[in-house]
């Protein structure tokens, strides 16, 4: 009678997962962010020309699809060159934030700028262009400007600053991020030479080669993760009730230890161990921080600074976006930090949260619940801030 009884329930447990199966697979379109890869000689890993980018967030159950353009960005086609030269044209840089894979290319902060400044700024005729790659900070994005935006001639570049572009400036936390070996960076990077100097080094196309290794993980959880990738009802359980924050320790400390190991990192691990990767941006908002964290904002100070003497040459305007209430305003450590580099260059610093708080807006209706990114109305409200900003510094565009 006991075995009957056994039987029944698995028979019911997998009528219900097959059940289960069959509605999440009708409900939703695709189970994986799927992100075809390229790179390119001098600018780095990068997104695939001309092809389609698949966005899942299971948490928020949103799913949404995209396509790069002929460059391999999240964008429109650039316009001419010729139309870009007849008014103000504004190139942003940034990381997923102007990537923003959330959101249809329609519904971004540059594309609202633009048609609003076509309403309230005609007299400017703005056009805006995005370079955005996910996982990126100023020194990696430094081709972006010299492959791409600069054939345009922008009387105007915004580079879009999140917290952890602090993180991502320096080789050692970079790696740590990823599992990327610290001399074998698939982005432009720095690193000091023996005197202290910081150097740029140039993409690393064989970066895979020499990723870090991962500890072996125990067999049921191997299995679970491959059920995960194919099984939608794994991947809905997972996201509801197994809910992973990404890579800790001991994986973390392992990598740590592999870096600190290298002439480029001994200073990783003074004064800290690293638990979980997204504790590391925390840092930046505490008074005091370790000495690889002080490093990193020497690494943003360079990679700011590389970016300003190749506008100045070129006659370029620059402005900085600090993005979300994670950078906050004045008084916050890491929009402080941020301005001090900046003020100390002369280049404008603007919040969006700060705008928000002007407009008494909740800055949180501007994220997505589960994903610290910009949804539709987090868009609108940076492109209005934008809007604001250039109002008051017309000049900017000549």
């Amino acid at each position: 009678m006991a075995a009957w009884n056994a039987l029944f329930i698995i028979a019911g447990l997998l009528l219900i997962a097959l059940v289960g199966e069959g509605y999440l697979r009708l409900a939703n379109p695709f189970i994986e962010s799927g992100t075809p890869y390229r790179f390119v000689d001098g600018v780095g890993l990068q997104n695939a020309p001309n092809a389609e980018l698949r966005f899942a967030n299971w948490h928020d159950n949103h799913f949404a699809v995209s396509h790069t353009n002929s460059q391999g960005f999240l964008d429109r086609e650039p316009v001419s060159a010729e139309r870009a030269a007849a008014g103000c044209h504004i190139a942003f840089i940034g990381d997923s934030f102007v990537e923003a894979r959330q959101q249809p290319i329609t519904d971004k902060f540059h594309v609202r700028l633009e048609k609003m400044a076509a309403r309230e700024l005609p007299h400017l005729s703005i056009t805006t262009q995005a370079y955005g790659m996910d996982g990126t900070g100023q020194i990696n994005q430094l081709p972006y400007y010299d492959e791409y935006a600069r054939l345009l001639n922008p009387n105007l570049l915004v580079l879009i600053f999140y917290v952890n572009d602090f993180s991502d400036n320096s080789t050692a936390l970079l790696s740590l991020y990823s599992g990327l070996d610290p001399d074998r960076i698939p982005f432009m990077s720095a690193q000091r030479d023996a005197y202290g100097n910081m150097k740029l080094r140039p993409p690393d196309a064989e970066y895979e080669r020499f990723l870090l290794p991962r500890l072996p993980q125990p067999w049921h959880k191997n299995a679970w993760n491959r059920l995960v990738k194919v099984s939608y009802l794994a991947k809905w359980l997972s996201t509801k009730y197994m809910r992973d924050y990404g890579v800790g320790h001991p994986q973390l400390a392992a990598w740590a230890e592999m870096i600190a190991a290298r002439p480029c990192c001994v200073s990783l691990l003074n004064d800290w161990q690293p638990v979980v990767w997204w504790m590391l941006d925390w840092q930046f908002g505490k008074e005091h921080m370790p000495p690889v964290f002080e490093d990193a904002l020497e690494y943003t100070a360079f990679g700011i600074d590389q970016f300003k003497r190749r506008l100045d040459r070129d006659g370029v305007n620059l402005a900085i976006l600090a993005a979300t209430r994670i950078m906050g305003t004045r008084g916050d450590p890491q929009f402080d930090r941020l301005s001090a580099i900046a003020d100390a260059r002369g280049i404008p610093v603007i919040s969006d949260y700060d705008y928000n708080i002007r407009q008494g807006h909740d800055a949180a209706n501007g994220q997505w619940r589960n994903d610290l990114h910009w949804n539709a109305t987090g868009h609108q409200w940076v492109a209005e801030a934008l809007l604001e900003w250039l109002k008051e510094n017309q000049d900017v565009c000549g």
